[in-house]
């Protein structure tokens, strides 16, 4: 007996094309050095999340979890915002001033964008990042 996912062709739900491989989502994965006094602040990084989301044109399922973790070298925040198509995360670390984040979507997304909009955002002065293409 065939369910109904079985009957589904594999590449309907694969929406990102790159020439011509379809693609179940894009995640870029980000370090960012020397950031601003906004990675210090949780109101900062929620908002962060909520225009970013506007930014790369995703919906957001939810408000954003955002919350101060640790101590000493360890202590930053770590959020989260759930969108409709995956999810955004963010870490922090208040000492070394650096801010790692990952957007995972099975939607597109310009990257380019969301460099452009953490360099305004933070004011970066160093950013190292990769994309991967998730078969």
């Amino acid at each position: 007996m065939n369910s109904p996912a079985s009957a589904m062709p594999t590449t309907e739900y694969k929406r990102i094309l790159v020439d011509g491989v379809h693609y179940y989502g894009k995640h870029l994965v980000l370090s960012a050095r020397h950031c601003n006094d906004a990675l210090l602040d949780v109101d900062a990084i929620t908002r962060f999340l909520k225009e970013l989301v506007v930014q790369i044109d995703m919906v957001a399922y939810g408000e954003p979890l955002v919350a101060r973790f640790g101590q000493g070298i360890e202590e930053g925040i770590s959020g989260v915002q759930l969108i409709e198509t995956s999810a955004i995360t963010v870490h922090t670390n208040d000492m070394a001033r650096d801010l790692y984040l990952d957007v995972f979507s099975c939607k597109g997304y310009n990257e380019l964008e969301v460099l452009s909009f953490i360099d305004s955002f933070f004011g970066t002065r160093e950013v190292n990042y990769q994309v991967l293409l998730r078969k």
